[in-house]
C-alpha cells in the first residue's frame, strides 16, 4: 500500500510510466464514475492491452470477464499490478484485487491519494497481510518499477501494419466433417497427416505478428487460443472443438485433438510451437475458473462466428477465390470457398463414375 497524502502528480504519471506488460508490469488507472465490479475487470483487460468486452453469449447475462483477466494473468509473464485512485475502490472491488492476488501470486499495489485509507479499503484489507509507505522515492524502488522503454519507430511501424494474412492452413477452419470429442480417457499418438499436408510452418515475421495480434484483438481466451491451435494444427473447427481443458499438456507442450471416425488422421496430439503456449495456458485456466461455460478448451460448437470475426479483426483469412470466381458483396471474406471447391470436384468425379441407366 502505498499513501499519496497530497494526491502529487509525480506518483501517478512515475506508475503509469512504468507500465511495461513485457516487462511484468502493469498499472491500472480504473475509470472513474463506476464502481462495479465487472467495469474493474474491463478496464484490467484495457490495461493488459486486450479488447474490454468478451464477444459471445453467456450464462444469465453475466460476462465472465474477472475470469478471463485471472487467465490472461496467469498466462502472461507478468508480477506485478499497480492499481492507482484505490481510495475510491468499493471493499467488493478490493475484495475482487484480493482475489486475483491469491489466485495469481501477483505482487498488488494499491495507491492510497489521501493522507488515511477510507473506510471501504481498511475494511477490505482486514482479509490481508500488507505493509504501507509513504515515501515517494521507495515507491519507486520497490513497487512502481523503473521507466518503461519507449518503442523505436521501426516498433511503432510494426505495429501499425495493416495487411491481410492469406493463410492456406485456415482452409479448413469451415469444413464439412464432424468428428466428436472422447467419452473415455484417450491418449493420442503424435500426428500423422496421412489425407491432407502437414501445415506450411510460418515465417519468424509472421508468427511475431501473428501473435500480436491474437493478443490484442480479443480478451476471450477460448477464441484467441482456437485461433492459434489452427495455425499449427490445421484442424478444422469441428476438430478444434473436440479439446478438453486436459487434453493441453504444458509440460510436453503438446494439444490432443479427437477424431474418433477418422474423418481425416483419427485422434492425434500436436506439438505446440512456444508462440501459442501462452494462448493455450490461458484457455485452461479460463476453463478452471469458469466452470458455468462448458468445458471446451477452445471454442465450442455455438461459438464458430465469433471464432470467424476474431481471425477477420486479426485480418486473417483462408485461400480466397480468384477475382472471376468471388461472390457476394466486394470485400467479403469466403471463409469456405476451398471447401466448397472441393465438394464440387468430388460431385463431379461422382457424376463421370456413375453407370448409364440400364435399357
Amino acid at each position: 500500500m502505498v499513501i499519496d497524502p497530497g494526491d502529487d502528480a509525480i506518483h501517478t504519471h512515475t506508475a503509469l510510466a512504468a507500465h511495461h506488460p513485457s516487462s511484468g508490469r502493469i498499472t491500472l488507472h480504473p475509470g472513474p464514475g463506476t464502481t462495479s465490479e465487472t467495469g474493474l475487470a474491463h478496464d484490467l483487460l484495457a490495461t493488459l492491452g486486450k479488447p474490454p468486452l468478451l464477444p459471445g453469449r453467456f450464462p444469465a447475462g453475466r460476462q465472465p470477464a474477472w475470469e478471463a483477466a485471472t487467465a490472461w494473468i496467469t498466462a502472461l509473464p507478468v508480477t506485478r499490478l499497480t492499481v492507482l485512485r484505490a481510495h475510491r475502490l468499493t471493499a467488493r472491488r478490493t475484495m475482487r484485487l484480493l482475489q486475483l492476488r491469491a489466485l495469481t501470486g501477483i505482487h498488488l499495489t494499491l495507491v492510497c491519494h489521501r493522507p488515511h485509507l477510507p473506510a471501504a479499503l481498511h475494511q477490505a484489507l482486514q482479509t490481508a497481510d500488507y505493509s504501507v509507505t509513504a515515501d515517494f522515492q521507495a515507491a519507486r524502488r520497490h513497487y512502481y518499477g523503473t521507466t518503461a522503454p519507449v518503442p523505436s519507430p521501426a516498433d511503432e511501424s510494426a505495429r501499425s501494419a495493416d495487411r491481410w494474412f492469406t493463410l492456406s492452413v485456415l482452409d479448413r477452419l469451415v469444413s464439412y466433417d464432424s468428428p466428436a470429442p472422447c467419452t473415455a480417457p484417450c491418449t493420442p499418438p503424435p500426428i500423422i497427416f496421412r489425407h491432407r499436408p502437414p501445415p506450411a510452418p510460418l515465417t519468424e515475421q509472421t508468427t511475431r505478428e501473428v501473435a500480436r495480434r491474437l493478443s490484442t484483438v480479443t480478451a476471450h481466451p477460448r477464441l484467441a487460443a482456437a485461433l492459434a491451435a489452427a495455425l499449427f494444427t490445421g484442424a478444422s473447427f469441428q476438430q478444434l472443438a473436440t479439446a478438453r481443458p486436459g487434453d493441453y499438456d504444458d509440460a510436453a507442450a503438446t494439444l490432443a485433438l479427437h477424431d474418433r471416425a477418422r474423418y481425416t488422421d483419427g485422434c492425434a496430439s500436436h506439438r505446440v510451437p512456444p508462440w501459442a503456449c501462452v494462448f493455450l495456458k490461458a484457455a485452461v485456466c479460463f476453463a478452471r475458473l469458469a466452470p458455468g461455460q462448458d468445458q471446451h478448451l477452445l471454442a465450442g460448437p455455438h461459438d464458430r462466428t465469433q471464432l470467424l470475426r476474431v481471425a477477420e479483426a486479426a485480418r486473417m483469412r483462408p485461400t480466397q477465390p480468384p477475382v472471376g470466381q468471388r461472390t457476394g458483396p466486394v470485400g467479403r471474406i469466403q471463409w469456405d470457398w476451398r471447401e466448397r471447391k472441393e465438394a464440387q470436384c468430388y460431385d463431379t468425379m461422382l457424376t463421370r463414375h456413375q453407370l448409364p441407366p440400364s435399357s
